[in-house]
């Protein structure tokens, strides 16, 4: 084989599995011949078009949900760059030649990513093996017990797909009682004067179980008119991880209302957080914003630095103050503190690290991809802005983190 060169498009057709290429958009970009043969279509029926338009769930079954797996299952490897196998899906079929008519099928499917020299995913690979014929008593002249055994994995198999159904609607009432007292322990920007200079957008990860414990805050200070910006971020998942997040959040803003700088807010959260349970190893970077005066006194508790960028263009990542996480020291120590100043018109961005982490990618690509898009942007509102930054830096179907997001036009 080493003088001759492999074939690998005549491989990739006779693959004895079904395989498919899917773009990003997930659209079908090739099929194997197995997937042909098992579908029934033919490949201009199938390349080139959108993967729920072609195989649609079943709409005679309302617990029908092969397709949104599927579909969760791919968003997952864009977002993470990694393999996912799923569990056994149900899923119909609708044969081409028989509308109307849906065949019960049982599949087991892998997704797979490929990754270009830039190391984004160019292409899903979405490789499936039809199990029908395993779990399925369908009365073949195999003997009683080949028979019985066949009924039983079909019993079990219908008991598992029932189970799964059930912990996903369980999963999912978490996700959205979580989400809503997520969303109701954060501040609306309206309640501070300067509210008409900030956006503020909090997306939350992709998957039932993923509500993080990403927040935001934006409070009053006294003296002159000063405005303090926060963001921070809880480890964990769920309605415990929201609920420290809440603590934490008001914890500051309490103490940034009375404290002399930020440091000084972050030293009595770090000294509150180690009496909460779940706080471990939280951040935060909080900044006070003084418009008299021009300048920015910032302090960050393991957190990614905040953007400033200037009318030029030029984006400056303030990251002269930053320290350990909330609670990391037995014995809390003063946190270090910087200023800066800025030129009006100049934006503030503080980000938790959903929006620029990337699994397999060094945080300074992230850091650069953001900064890129704030300069490019800068021009406009922070409303437009917050949008815009979003669209380019999350993956299509969302991160497997939470994101919190705050722009102030300074």
């Amino acid at each position: 084989m080493t003088d001759t060169a492999i074939d690998y498009e005549a491989v990739f057709q006779a693959f004895p599995g079904v395989v498919a290429l899917l773009t990003p958009d997930l659209v079908y970009a090739d099929v194997n011949e197995e997937f042909l043969r098992v579908v029934g279509r033919t490949r201009e029926q199938v390349v080139g078009g959108d993967l729920d338009d072609l195989f649609p769930d079943n709409p005679n079954d309302p617990r029908a949900s092969g397709m949104a797996n599927l579909k969760a299952s791919l968003y997952r490897v864009l977002a993470t760059g990694e393999r996912d196998t799923m569990a056994l899906q149900r899923y119909d079929v609708e044969p081409p030649d028989r509308p109307g008519h849906w065949e019960e099928r049982y599949w087991s499917l892998v997704n797979a990513p490929l990754t270009g020299p830039d190391g984004k995913v160019m292409l899903l690979v979405l490789r499936v093996e039809e199990v029908t014929e395993l779990i399925r008593a369908h009365g073949r002249p195999s003997g009683s017990r080949s028979r019985a055994l066949e009924a039983e994995l079909y019993t079990r198999a219908r008991e598992l797909q029932e189970l799964n159904d059930r912990l996903r609607q369980a999963h999912s009432r978490e996700r959205e009682v979580a989400l809503a007292l997520q969303e109701a322990m954060l501040p609306d920007r309206r309640q501070v004067r300067h509210h008409h200079r900030a956006a503020v957008r909090y997306r939350p990860a992709v998957g039932a179980l993923n509500v993080c414990g990403d927040w935001y805050d934006l409070v009053d200070l006294v003296g002159g008119h000063r405005v303090g910006v926060s963001v921070g971020d809880v480890v964990g998942h769920g309605l415990e991880a929201a609920g420290v997040m809440g603590q934490l959040r008001s914890a500051l803003s309490a103490a940034s209302r009375v404290a002399e700088g930020p440091a000084q807010a972050l030293d009595v959260l770090g000294r509150y957080a180690h009496v909460v349970d779940g706080a471990e190893s939280a951040t935060a970077v909080t900044t006070f914003i003084d418009f008299d005066r021009h300048t920015i006194t910032y302090s960050s508790a393991g957190h990614p630095p905040p953007v400033l960028v200037h009318p030029d263009g030029r984006a400056e990542l303030l990251d002269g103050a930053t320290d350990t996480p909330l609670d990391a020291r037995p014995d809390p120590i003063p946190r270090p503190q910087a200023d800066t100043s800025y030129t009006p018109g100049a934006t503030l961005v503080l980000y938790t690290d959903g929006l620029i982490e990337r699994r397999g990618e060094d945080i300074d690509t992230g850091l650069g991809r953001l900064a890129d898009a704030l300069a490019r942007n800068r021009d406009q509102d922070p409303e437009a802005l917050a949008d815009t930054v979003l669209l380019e830096l999350l993956p299509p179907g969302g991160a497997t983190d939470d994101t919190a997001l705050v722009i102030v036009r300074l």
